[in-house]
């Protein structure tokens, strides 16, 4: 809540004071840098918006699918049982 309220001074900021302000910052980071800053930070908006986009799309379609339905193996055959078949009928092939 503190946010809202050390924001809120915007709101009453008259054209007289943006133009101070924007005069502070011509002093402070010069007539060149600021192209240059004004860039990086739109850059940083467009990375940001692109990555909460794709984790807002990613949440979207993880609610939108369908759960996969886990079922049981109906005859599970354990691995010890394949060899034993396999040498039953070698057995009984070679005894006929």
């Amino acid at each position: 809540m503190e946010t809202v309220n050390s924001l809120a001074f915007i709101q009453n900021l008259n054209w007289t004071e943006v133009v101070v302000i924007l005069i502070v910052f011509i002093l402070l980071f010069g007539a060149k840098k600021l192209p240059e800053l004004a860039r990086g930070v739109g850059k940083s908006i467009k990375e940001f918006k692109k990555a909460t986009s794709t984790i807002e799309d990613d949440i979207r379609n993880a609610m939108d699918e369908e759960p996969e339905v886990k079922r049981p193996i109906e005859n599970p055959r354990s691995v010890d049982e394949e060899p034993k078949a396999a040498s039953e009928e070698k057995t009984t092939s070679s005894s006929s």
